[in-house]
């Protein structure tokens, strides 16, 4: 059942996960667990460093100054420049939260997962990878309204290519058409002005009502882009499918077979527990040289309220790539923040 829209304003946290692989104790430890073979899970690309966190928290400060907590997740590393006496600001080690029976681990499914254990985290969360984010001022309502995470919803067929994204949004089906088998009608008549809304883009509303006829639900459409999560969901897919969620948070390393943090947000959708934000909100840069141009005048026109800036194996010349890419967030994020010493 949808939860009914309170009315009251309620803190809002932001949760980032951070990673410095350029750290050797870091790499020594992950050496140490790592099994001679693996797939995309231990690239470097996964891991290396663009030197532009310090653009994430000016961003957050000038145009969120409204947001309540950081919550910062790290392995244990701490950027120099970090301001770790700041009010605001909650440093959260994996072992602070974390079951020890997953640890170490170096699954960004694991840390995700287990995100409703952090002490002090609001009902109301947004999530953020490290390549995510703010180019534009952004309010509370963009997020939240009357209580439920805003998004943007459409049904999608899931697409196995060149990563292992496929197969996550395979077993995050898989929970999610088990718990709600049969249903699929009666969420899209109860939720028909979401699922058909124009601020979905009539690209996702014709791709949902041609996958209409299918009894169960093929996929979702997902945008990697920070996600809001009401902590409650966290907790109930805990509650009902617990032992899925161990079995990945098991892995120390990303494996295929494993679920990962989309399922609470396709829990949501069939809970109807969200409201509908426009899909031109943000936008993903996966980056190679064909669109390099088109990122940078997105950063320097502040073109989007939130864009990621996403590293793959194309990324033309990581070093000279870097370095122009952090030069649009210092033309438009000039002024150290308060996070910084």
């Amino acid at each position: 059942m949808a939860k009914k829209p309170t009315g009251q304003p309620a803190p809002i946290d932001f949760v980032i996960a951070w990673v410095d692989g350029n750290d050797p104790a870091w790499q020594a430890e992950k050496a140490r667990y790592a099994p001679s073979s693996m797939a995309d899970s231990a690239t470097p690309v996964r891991f290396r460093d663009w030197d532009n966190l310090s653009y994430w928290f000016r961003a957050v400060e000038r145009f969120a100054p409204w947001v309540n907590r950081i919550h910062f997740i790290t392995w244990g590393h701490l950027p120099p420049w970090l301001n770790t006496a700041h009010p605001q600001l909650h440093i959260v080690r994996h072992e602070d939260y974390i079951p020890a029976e997953y640890l170490p681990t170096f699954n960004s499914h694991t840390i995700e997962l287990n995100m409703h254990r952090i002490e002090g985290l609001a009902e109301q969360f947004v999530y953020f990878n490290d390549d995510m984010f703010l180019t534009n001022p952004v309010q509370p309502e963009d997020f939240f309204k009357n209580g439920l995470p805003c998004d943007t919803f459409g049904l999608n067929c899931i697409y196995f290519g060149h990563d292992s994204a496929g197969h996550f949004n395979g077993a995050d089906m898989e929970i999610i058409n088990t718990a709600f088998k049969g249903q699929k009608r009666s969420i899209m008549k109860r939720d028909f002005r979401k699922w058909f809304s124009l601020k979905n883009g009539r690209r996702k509303c014709l791709k949902t009502f041609l996958l209409i006829p299918w009894e169960w639900f093929p996929g979702f459409h997902y945008d990697h882009l920070p996600s809001d999560f009401l902590r409650s969901t966290l907790t109930e897919v805990w509650e009902q499918y617990g032992d899925v969620l161990d079995a990945t948070c098991r892995c120390r390393f990303r494996m295929e077979s494993n679920v990962n943090q989309w399922v609470f947000k396709y829990w949501q959708f069939c809970k109807g527990n969200y409201q509908v934000r426009k899909d031109t909100f943000g936008e993903v840069f996966h980056i190679e040289e064909k669109n390099l141009d088109e990122l940078c005048q997105a950063i320097e026109r502040q073109k989007y309220r939130m864009i990621c800036v996403n590293d793959t194996p194309r990324t033309p010349d990581f070093e000279s790539t870097k370095r122009r890419v952090n030069a649009c967030f210092e033309k438009i994020l000039p002024q150290k923040s308060s996070f910084e010493r």
